[in-house]
């Protein structure tokens, strides 16, 4: 089985090295690791380019953002499955690609969910974030699992779409109502820890970032034809402390 990892980045040189060690650090030898830059200006081209025994694609020019480089990624993929690796975050552990192989071996879904770790700029866990209590039904409610922890069957994207550009913040939780609640994929638990994630983002980056994803979260859904509770969706973030994050 072969595992597509996709990894974008814009003058990423600060975090992308680590991310690339840590998919040379795989003990599972079918991976197609491709990297997706914007036309960075900073080093992130020079170090792309120590590594040519571990990124088997990559291209550099200017996209429409972070999730038109994602589908470019995808695109360009032939694995059997994708995952995505962002480029200041790691994959946890040198074993997480083989034990994800063994899990969707055993399971023939078209996704798996795996967990992930948050740490700070000093590598302490801040949080574990779990599938675990996951369903697609908690999606009408502002839950998604993490999303760099699922594993697409790579057919799915010709057949369901891709990510969709007129998102800023929310086009993985419009793919997920897509996939999971909308066209109802299989899918399967693995309580693999797949990925150290860096606190921040876009997703997570303030206020004015909460309002801009709840108006996404609902967005999605209308566009899926879900129905949703505005209230719940806005007050989400209380229902996360309890439902998916374990704080250290």
């Amino acid at each position: 089985m072969k595992i597509s990892i996709i990894t974008v980045c814009w003058n990423s040189a600060a975090t992308i090295e680590k991310t690339i060690r840590s998919l040379q650090e795989q003990n599972y030898n079918d991976i197609e690791y491709i990297i997706v830059d914007g036309n960075s200006k900073d080093e992130t081209l020079n170090i792309i380019k120590k590594y040519p025994q571990v990124i088997s694609k990559w291209i550099s020019e200017p996209d429409k953002g972070l999730y038109d480089a994602m589908n470019k990624g995808i695109k360009m993929a032939t694995g059997d499955y994708v995952g995505i690796v962002n480029a200041d975050d790691t994959l946890a552990s040198p074993n997480v690609i083989s034990e994800t192989v063994d899990f969707l071996k055993n399971h023939n879904v078209g996704a798996s969910l795996g967990n992930i770790v948050q740490h700070n700029n000093d590598g302490k866990i801040l949080r574990h974030y779990s599938a675990a209590k996951w369903s697609p039904e908690k999606l009408k409610i502002g839950f998604m699992p993490a999303h760099p922890g699922i594993f697409f069957k790579r057919e799915l994207f010709d057949k369901l779409g891709y990510y969709a550009l007129d998102f800023k913040i929310a086009a993985d939780y419009e793919l997920i109502t897509r996939f999971f609640l909308k066209n109802k994929i299989s899918w399967a638990y693995s309580n693999i820890v797949t990925h150290r994630m860096l606190v921040g983002g876009v997703s997570s980056s303030g206020w004015e970032s909460y309002k801009k994803v709840s108006e996404e979260i609902m967005k999605a859904l209308k566009m899926n034809q879900i129905s949703y509770s505005t209230f719940k969706i806005k007050s989400r973030a209380v229902w996360k402390i309890f439902g998916f994050l374990k704080r250290k």
